[in-house]
């Protein structure tokens, strides 16, 4: 069964940090391009973050440049995004998603995760 399981998120104060982990089951991360996703109340899913099979490049939200990180362990077929200097702006659920074309900023990601929520506030 294709399965992918986000964790890590939690409540954090401005200027924190977290890092998401994405965790495939029933098929191999390698060749996928992973894409970070967020959903806040009350507006569109935003992409966040991509990372691509095909080169290893990756691909930021100007929103998050800098202070975001994608990254991949194929040993635990799991891609983590690490948030440091989070804002309130950052507040969503935060979703992994695969798109089987290989790069980024990806077109076609059909499997996705539960989601995990991310709040940041004082």
């Amino acid at each position: 069964q294709v399965q992918l399981v986000e964790s890590g998120g939690g409540l954090v104060q401005p200027g924190g940090s977290l890092r998401l982990s994405c965790a495939a089951s029933g098929f191999t991360l390698d060749y996928y391009a992973i894409g970070w996703f967020r959903q806040a109340p009350g507006k569109e899913r935003e992409g966040v973050s991509c990372l691509s099979a095909s080169d290893g490049s990756t691909y930021y939200a100007d929103s998050v440049k800098g202070r975001f990180t994608i990254s991949r362990d194929n040993a635990k077929n799991t891609v983590y995004l690490q948030m440091n200097s989070l804002k309130p702006g950052d507040t969503a659920i935060y979703y992994c998603a695969t798109d089987p074309g290989g790069s980024c900023p990806g077109t076609d990601f059909g499997s996705w995760g539960q989601g995990t929520q991310v709040t940041v506030s004082s």
